[in-house]
């Protein structure tokens, strides 16, 4: 059977596209973090575009987040450095499927991931980090993380600038996603 242009109708043309809507799914997860002072969202997708996990950084399984430290200065063990769990391997770790699963997939994260989680990043099998801002660029850290993407032939590229729109979100029944200029 052949169907006729005209009554196929006309799809949105505002739509998502696929690296917007598993950026957007980030930031939503960062929205889950209690730390005051940073939130950060990472979503683990299959090369099928199926997301296969989400994290965002907090206190560890079983810590009490109103005992925990959420100071970022003074006394090392009285700071949240040395206990908070990153939104990448919170998504890493949250994965309840065949670790075989990550292999190859992407990760899309507010911030360029730090040293200690592109080593998880690479021990899983992630082929390909997104993110949105690089703003520790000049840091050890990052230059670290980079160093170990490019030996173990992770790629990594920021969002587009394109693709950084501002959304609204409504959560109430009824409402759509606007962009906002």
């Amino acid at each position: 059977m052949e169907l006729k242009k005209e009554i196929l109708g006309k799809k949105r043309k505002d739509y998502l596209e696929w690296d917007e809507f598993f950026m957007g799914i980030a930031k939503l997860s960062a929205g889950r973090s209690k730390d005051p002072n940073t939130q950060v969202g990472a979503c683990i997708v299959g090369d099928d575009n199926r997301i296969l996990s989400i994290g965002y950084n907090g206190a560890p399984n079983n810590f009490d987040d109103d005992l925990f430290p959420w100071n970022r200065e003074g006394d090392p063990l009285n700071t949240k450095y040395l206990y908070v769990c990153h939104a990448e391997r919170n998504a890493i770790g949250n994965y309840r499927g065949s670790r075989k699963d990550l292999v190859g997939a992407k990760i899309y994260v507010d911030l360029f991931p730090c040293n200690e989680c592109a080593k998880d990043i690479v021990q899983a099998g992630i082929k390909e980090v997104i993110y949105l801002s690089d703003k520790y660029a000049d840091s050890d850290e990052t230059k670290a993380s980079k160093h170990i993407f490019d030996i173990c032939g992770v790629t990594y590229r920021q969002l587009n600038k394109q693709s950084q729109k501002v959304l609204r979100l409504s959560l109430k029944p009824d409402e759509v996603i606007k962009y906002i200029d």
